[in-house]
């Protein structure tokens, strides 16, 4: 028989469905069975919380993890450890990157064992929508995936192009019958090419001649694309890593007029502008590329006044050689940042709306994202009949990032040299607490998670 293990946890500011409130939270081995006052007051192992916020694991819909095939970029392990330490629980990862990338059965198959055989966090996978691979998108709902990633543009991997709009379509008609959203990097590739060709003229390689090259224009034009493409077929669409207000702004006025499309901002495009490559060069490289001060200003904005459906960290690691040394046309583009980004940003909540903006933060890094796709019964709040993913958060002596801290397999990140006044003081996984994260956590355990229907 199996013995059944009770823990309470008392003395802290619960973030539930309604906010913050003074509440015991009582777990039974995996799930949350009970949360208000006094539920755990007969429970003879507790935690005591009291100092801290106890918040619901964040789930982050957008990493690239590069396993099976490139694990020397990162993998699901050394991955999976620095979500942890950050506050994250529950990954979803995305098909590009990992060779062969998940675009057939085969292939999530490969993905998916890798998966529970190394990541320390359960998770959920994204399919890809490519050129040539429409046939496939049915056997890879039937695996489980919470929806299809097209890039349109070059996702930079050859054995991942991006789409066109006819491509866009078909692949949307086929997402639409099969009741699974279309998850949308949105650059327009004509456009970057001519702001490209204007940029190269005189042969500056340095991040402004970058910048220039992938314009706003790009985004609005594509995002204003695969709008129209989801109000025609009747799918649903999420623009992933908007880079600027303006995409935010195209995604709301859709919806208004009946799309279901939602929009994503990553940590960095809220918390970094062009200035940080000044500091950190081409570690600092990512697509759509950081732009000025005042739009970073304006997705802090946006994110604090609820405008956005989802926040996360887009962590797209690749070893130093393919970063260092090279221009900024050569360098591989993308920020290494899943392990403080969300903290940061909470930490910058709090300074400008106090609790109010925590909660705020964390339910678009937590509940909304776990809504989106399918996984809110289990993942993402604090509420009876969850998993028992749960993070203990307190106010630290603010201090600088330090490279040591990290635990990615390659130690670098534009957030280093950042102050952060936030850590995380403990995580429960399905019951189960971890604290020990200079280390990492042990590999494996990890459960596959397919959408709720």
């Amino acid at each position: 028989m199996k013995r059944e293990t009770t823990i309470g946890i008392r003395n802290g500011r619960v973030l539930t469905d309604d906010g913050f409130i003074e509440a015991d939270i009582l777990i039974l081995d995996e799930t949350i069975v009970g949360v208000g006052p006094g539920v755990a007051a007969n429970s003879a192992d507790c935690v005591d919380a009291a100092g801290a916020w106890v918040l619901p694991g964040a789930v982050d819909a957008h990493v690239h993890f590069n396993e099976p095939g490139r694990t020397q970029w990162e993998g699901f392990a050394s991955g999976s450890c620095a979500l942890a330490a950050g506050g994250t629980t529950c990954f979803i990862d995305m098909p590009l990157n990992a060779a062969p990338p998940t675009i057939d059965r085969a292939s999530f198959e490969l993905k998916r064992m890798a998966g529970e055989a190394n990541s320390c966090l359960d998770f959920a996978l994204w399919g890809g929508l490519i050129p040539g691979n429409r046939k496939s998108l049915p056997e890879l709902a039937e695996c489980g995936v919470v929806g299809f990633k097209a890039f349109m543009i070059s996702s930079g991997m050859d054995d991942f192009p991006g789409v066109d709009a006819d491509v866009l379509r078909e692949g949307m008609q086929v997402a639409g019958s099969l009741g699974l959203p279309v998850a949308v990097h949105a650059e327009d590739s004509a456009t970057v090419r001519a702001a490209a060709e204007i940029a190269r003229r005189d042969g500056a390689s340095d991040a402004a001649a970058f910048l220039a090259s992938r314009p706003r224009e790009a985004e609005m034009v594509a995002a204003g694309i695969a709008l129209d493409l989801a109000g025609e077929t009747g799918c649903s669409v999420h623009i992933v890593h908007a880079g600027c207000p303006e995409v935010v702004h195209l995604v709301h006025a859709a919806r208004a007029l009946g799309v279901d499309a939602t929009v994503e901002v990553c940590y960095h495009h809220a918390l970094l502008d062009a200035s940080a490559t000044d500091l950190h060069g081409v570690m600092a490289k990512c697509a759509p590329p950081l732009r000025d001060a005042s739009a970073r200003r304006a997705l802090g904005e946006l994110i604090l006044r609820g405008g956005v459906d989802s926040v996360g960290s887009d962590h797209s690691p690749a070893p130093p050689e393919m970063k260092l040394g090279r221009t900024f046309w050569d360098a591989w583009g993308g920020i290494m940042g899943c392990q403080h980004g969300l903290l940061l940003l909470a930490d910058h909540a709090l300074a400008m709306e106090g609790e109010p903006g925590l909660a705020t933060v964390w339910a678009a890094a937590s509940s909304r994202p776990a809504q989106r796709w399918g996984l809110s019964d289990r993942k993402g709040r604090i509420a009876p009949g969850c998993h028992a993913d749960i993070v203990l958060i307190a106010r630290c002596p603010s201090a600088p990032i330090q490279e040591q801290e990290l635990l990615y397999r390659h130690k670098t990140s534009p957030y280093v040299g950042m102050a952060l006044g936030l850590s995380v003081r403990a995580l429960c996984l399905r019951g189960i607490w971890k604290n020990a994260f200079a280390e990492g956590l042990p590999a494996g355990g990890a459960k596959f998670l397919t959408r709720s229907t």
